[in-house]
């Protein structure tokens, strides 16, 4: 009977060791199991079809790290401005607060709301590509639609709607999808307005995104790359295509609520007059 009390407290330190390994196994087991599913999530986040949602990335950064990236974006664009990355990323990073005043235009228009629900993406396989590089009649003088444009743009230059960099660093899923609209978006904008793919007509659709957009690093660009105009580039861009610009923004519709794959076969005349553009003026660069 003396004994019993200590076997007791013994008993209760062999039970509550045993309680103590038993948490330890299963705490360890769930880690496993919690990256088994981390894992898996990684892996399984486009479904099998393909998504037209741009790829999710872990890009979480703190501010400090979102400057200094800023900072390094912007030094590789200022000193080689065709490093389309560095324009990408300088361009994703200082875009907040303009891709969320966009996102708001869209959800107000039924067209743009549509584009954010559908998120079509432009790549070969889901535009009928060939078929509009086929469609572009011999007759440069004959009228065309707006896929027969856009098809001529593509065409004539040699571009590939595949090549547009993927979103990297904006963590919201609906910003990146506007992030990559607008890119996407570039092309279809350059047989709309007319601008060649040249240093000044890049320069002109510049502005214009600018106006339409906010983006800054639309106003970066069209900054960036007036400084390397010579004085006759200068002058057609200040006073043929930047007037252009700011009138067609102030005067059109919205371009980002234009969902541009169902209006291939719309006349070119027809889709500028509903959007109430003007072409961009023809110049001799």
């Amino acid at each position: 009977q003396n004994h019993t009390p200590k076997m007791i407290r013994n008993h209760s330190k062999a039970m509550l060791s045993r309680s103590a390994v038993t948490k330890k196994s299963v705490t360890r087991a769930s880690r496993r199991n919690l990256d088994s599913i981390r894992s898996l999530s990684t892996t399984s986040d486009e479904p099998f079809y393909g998504s037209p949602r741009p790829p999710k990335t872990n890009e979480n950064r703190l501010p400090h790290q979102k400057v200094a990236l800023a900072i390094h974006h912007a030094t590789t664009a200022f000193a080689d401005p065709t490093r389309a990355d560095a324009v990408a990323g300088l361009g994703e990073i200082t875009g907040q607060v303009s891709l969320e005043r966009i996102h708001e235009q869209m959800m107000a228009d039924p067209t743009g709301r549509r584009i954010l629900e559908d998120r079509p993406v432009v790549r070969k396989a889901t535009i009928p590509y060939q078929e509009l590089i086929d469609s572009v009649p011999e007759d440069p003088d004959a009228p065309l639609t707006f896929g027969q444009a856009y098809g001529k743009f593509l065409k004539s230059h040699g571009f590939d709607p595949d090549g547009r960099d993927p979103v990297k660093y904006i963590e919201d899923e609906t910003l990146a999808y506007i992030m990559l609209r607008y890119r996407q978006n570039h092309d279809f904008w350059h047989a709309i307005t007319g601008l060649p793919p040249t240093v000044l007509g890049e320069l002109g659709l510049k502005y214009l995104e600018l106006f339409q957009t906010g983006l800054p690093i639309a106003a970066l660009s069209s900054t960036v790359g007036a400084l390397r105009l010579d004085s006759k580039g200068r002058s057609i861009l200040m006073n043929q295509y930047l007037p252009w610009a700011l009138e067609t923004s102030q005067s059109s519709s919205p371009l980002m609520n234009v969902y541009y794959e169902e209006e291939f076969e719309t006349p070119l005349a027809d889709l500028r007059a509903r959007l109430n553009l003007k072409p961009a003026p023809e110049v001799d660069s």
